[in-house]
């Protein structure tokens, strides 16, 4: 065996591509450590080429999840300032590692009547960049660099696999699984693209609720959600998601955390009802943050989480907005979301 003959820059670097994994027949897994990190080292390093970040620079942006890690490991490489305003939901073990880079946390401790926490840590956010005259912010909610850094999952998958039938990812900002489908679909424009979401978010025309799967979905609709990306739209709660994160790392030893969870239940059902189909599942971030709560069963237990079971398929839905509070499935045909809603009687203000 050789040794490898490609040395990265810096651990960003080399963590934006992700290991391709076969999991069944015609199932892959696109398995990240920190899928973030393609958004926010493609957004920081465009700031730094065009003059958006000096070295006086202040980075601030909003975000209670992995996206601020990937933001606290690029700061901490160019020698930036970082300002990460979050909520009290913040993981302990993350909020630990985001100081231990140099970050600054930031956290609201009430939500806004609305768009809830994410609403308040916005107004939060225009107050620190009102008071600092010399700050850059990511925006992963309405930043198209977001979508188009994900040009370079499309490439990968496309050289690995050759085809790519069918892609199936979490949805949070909008910008892996558009971004991804987008570039993908200028080589194979019939690939179906499936969103998976939770319950309570309004990303797919839900009303907003309080979501104990945290990771994916959202309280406000991102400008970079791109609806008519998506042919189906798929929605799971917590327990589901656990028990697949669970399984992915029995059957496949794919130590994941729980969007990737939610992602894997969705990818294996359609890719066993498709079996001719070349089938991919984004896997986003590693396991680490979750060991005392998603792997530890006296956690689970201890918050009603029964794993011994699971639904084989999903309830087909008539309407995106009906609850079932279990896994269920809406047909998006690539449509906007004021066309879907609309189609079903109901009005909507925002696309």
């Amino acid at each position: 065996m050789t040794a490898a003959k490609t040395a990265f820059r810096e651990i960003t670097e080399a963590g934006l591509i992700p290991r391709i994994v076969r999991l069944r027949d015609n199932l892959f897994g696109a398995v990240f450590s920190l899928m973030k990190l393609v958004p926010a080292r493609y957004i920081l390093r465009r700031a730094l080429d065009v003059g958006q970040l000096d070295e006086d620079t202040l980075i601030v942006e909003t975000t209670s999840g992995t996206f601020g890690l990937a933001l606290a490991m690029q700061a901490a490489l160019l020698e930036r300032r970082l300002i990460l305003v979050s909520d009290p939901v913040i993981d302990v073990n993350l909020h630990r590692r985001l100081v231990d880079l140099g970050a600054e946390v930031d956290i609201v401790r009430d939500p806004a009547p609305v768009g809830g926490y994410q609403g308040s840590r916005l107004a939060r956010l225009a107050e620190i960049r009102q008071r600092n005259a010399n700050s850059f912010c990511p925006e992963q909610y309405s930043n198209p660099d977001n979508p188009r850094s994900y040009a370079l999952v499309a490439a990968v998958l496309l050289e690995t696999l050759g085809q790519v039938d069918c892609l199936v990812g979490p949805v949070g900002s909008g910008g892996s699984m558009c971004g991804t489908a987008s570039y993908l679909r200028t080589v194979v424009p019939e690939a179906v693209v499936i969103g998976v979401d939770t319950h309570h978010s309004v990303l797919f025309g839900q009303p907003d609720g309080l979501r104990t799967l945290r990771g994916l979905g959202n309280s406000l609709q991102p400008a970079n959600l791109d609806h008519s990306q998506f042919d189906d739209v798929h929605w799971c709660n917590a327990a589901e998601a656990y028990a697949a994160t669970r399984r992915l790392h029995r059957q496949h030893a794919l130590f994941q955390g729980p969007t990737s969870g939610a992602a894997f239940l969705v990818a294996e059902w359609y890719a066993a009802r498709n079996p001719d189909a070349t089938c991919v599942v984004m896997l986003p971030d590693e396991g680490y943050r979750y060991q005392a709560s998603v792997y530890d069963d006296a956690w689970l237990a201890e918050n009603g989480f029964d794993l011994s079971t699971w639904p084989v398929e999903p309830v087909e839905l008539t309407h995106p907005a009906v609850h079932t509070g279990g896994w269920s499935r809406f047909p998006w045909d690539r449509r906007r979301l004021s066309e879907v809603l609309s189609s079903l009687g109901t009005a909507v203000a925002h696309d």
